[in-house]
């Protein structure tokens, strides 16, 4: 079961849908106490019966998804919004299993792959994140920026994993090459995370079973191609929840990235006008050109 979070005029603001094929019906017009607000709808309990219920009483005719996942010319006109609200956005890497001969304590990263502790940094605040077909940032002051194609989990205040969604981990490399401690200017910066174009709620969905791929598109032709495969995430996701929610709390729940899962081609990185194209299959593709 898939949502998806769009500006409707009809509304006079954010909406949320149910995506059901092409069409999409209007929730929060249904049920305003459940999902007139997108925070209160992460929150609520029994929420696949909810949807349910609310788009049968759905009375508006249904929208065209094909029709809101673009970039609008009108941005009053309906369009797909980025799934978030109040919610940080954090990150977590090393989870995918990799070549048998890494040394445990050749790096930082090593040794974080090896440990019990999962790598955790701080990702975007809900400013910082654009939604689909909105432009995602290479930093002007990097040399290497390079997208990360990623499963993105989106968790609320009780450490329950709500819905999935697609990511997007525009990380400038070359920053943390010259030193460590510019990590979060290597993550943090306008436009370096993008979440959509959909969620797909979590309620008996086999997460492992999911593909990524991402391209990247430069004057009409692809200049990169890459795709993982969710089997080969080694590091239990109850494992980094349960150390992200150490001495924290999220009250408005929290989005939680979860690493790149193939290599990075030596010395590329992507530049303005590149078009970036990340699909999981379940979810849907996440589209945003590069400024």
């Amino acid at each position: 079961m898939k949502l998806c979070r769009y500006w409707s005029p009809d509304a006079g603001g954010a909406a949320v849908g149910l995506v059901d094929g092409d069409a999409v019906h209007d929730l929060t017009a249904a049920d305003p106490e459940t999902f007139g607000s997108y925070t209160q709808m992460l929150h609520a309990e029994r929420l696949v019966e909810k949807v349910r219920a609310a788009a049968a009483a759905a009375k508006q005719r249904p929208l065209d998804f094909a029709r809101l996942d673009v970039a609008p010319e009108d941005p009053a006109s309906p369009h797909l919004l980025a799934p978030i609200t109040k919610q940080e956005v954090w990150g977590t890497g090393e989870t995918y299993e990799r070549d048998a001969s890494a040394a445990p304590d050749a790096s930082p990263f090593d040794r974080a792959y090896h440990a019990d502790r999962p790598e955790l940094f701080f990702k975007a605040t809900p400013n910082r994140v654009v939604g689909p077909n909105e432009p995602i940032r290479a930093r002007q002051d990097a040399g290497l920026v390079f997208p990360e194609p990623e499963l993105a989990l989106i968790v609320n205040g009780r450490r329950e994993v709500v819905a999935f969604t697609v990511g997007n981990d525009v990380t400038a490399y070359d920053l943390a090459d010259e030193n460590i401690l510019y990590m979060p200017q290597v993550k943090i910066f306008q436009g370096c995370c993008a979440l959509g174009p959909t969620v797909l709620l979590s309620e008996a969905v086999d997460f492992r079973s999911f593909s990524i791929h991402m391209t990247v598109e430069r004057g009409g032709g692809c200049v990169f191609e890459g795709s993982t495969l969710l089997t080969r995430m080694v590091r239990p996701f109850e494992n980094v929840l349960s150390y992200l929610f150490r001495e924290q709390e999220f009250p408005n729940g929290v989005i939680l990235m979860t690493g790149l899962g193939f290599d990075l081609p030596h010395g590329f990185t992507i530049q303005a006008g590149d078009l970036v194209e990340i699909t999981i299959p379940q979810i849907g593709k996440l589209t945003n050109p590069v400024v």
